[in-house]
């Protein structure tokens, strides 16, 4: 477990390598500053080296840009695939001026968040991976309030019920374990679990 805390953002992160590899294909990333909160997950295509290649793109890009829209984030990323195996890719910045959360995404990396309680809101993602091409990227844009969990996860993690497990949550520390107690481990596995406090 990853903790990653500050007066704004409460969140928790497990990662783990498929059964008989040294490294993950996944990658993750989170910031918080004064104005804003940056989080996201790469799960490379395949596993073990070579996914993890084309994951750490994504760290590394946003490190560098995270002042930036998640599309434009995302357009960065994909221009730094070119020869790689490619990765699918979601980006979730929190405007907290703004109390909006924005999210784009390409792959089959899944977010979720639980608005006031109560509204489940789980965007669609956009079919495909980061590969070089030309891609259609689409930012959707979320309310939130003080205390809405939210969850980000790769494809090595299959919920059955993420409403359930979020309603069930008083936390985002309750729901990093009770995502733990349901997964399945052997395959790469990344997921973030956390709590807007601003």
């Amino acid at each position: 477990m990853e903790i990653f805390n500050s007066e704004k953002v409460e969140a928790y992160v497990y990662q783990e390598a498929k059964q008989g590899n040294r490294e993950c294909g996944d990658a993750y990333y989170l910031y918080s500053g004064e104005d804003y909160f940056i989080c996201a997950i790469a799960d490379g295509l395949g596993n073990g080296p070579i996914a993890r290649q084309s994951a750490i793109v994504v760290p590394e890009m946003l490190e560098k840009y995270h002042d930036e829209t998640p599309d434009e984030l995302l357009l960065r990323c994909n221009e730094q695939m070119v020869k790689k195996r490619g990765a699918a890719v979601a980006i979730v910045k929190a405007d907290y001026h703004r109390q909006i959360i924005q999210y784009s995404c390409v792959g089959n990396v899944r977010f979720y968040m639980l608005h006031n309680r109560l509204q489940m809101i789980y965007p669609l993602p956009v079919m495909g991976y980061l590969s070089g091409r030309p891609q259609k990227l689409r930012t959707q844009e979320y309310a939130y309030e003080k205390g809405d969990l939210f969850f980000l996860h790769s494809d090595g993690v299959v919920l059955k019920s993420p409403k359930a497990l979020l309603k069930g949550s008083l936390g985002p520390y309750e729901l990093y374990h009770n995502v733990l107690e349901t997964i399945e481990h052997g395959d790469d596995v990344t997921f973030i679990a956390g709590s807007l406090l601003l």
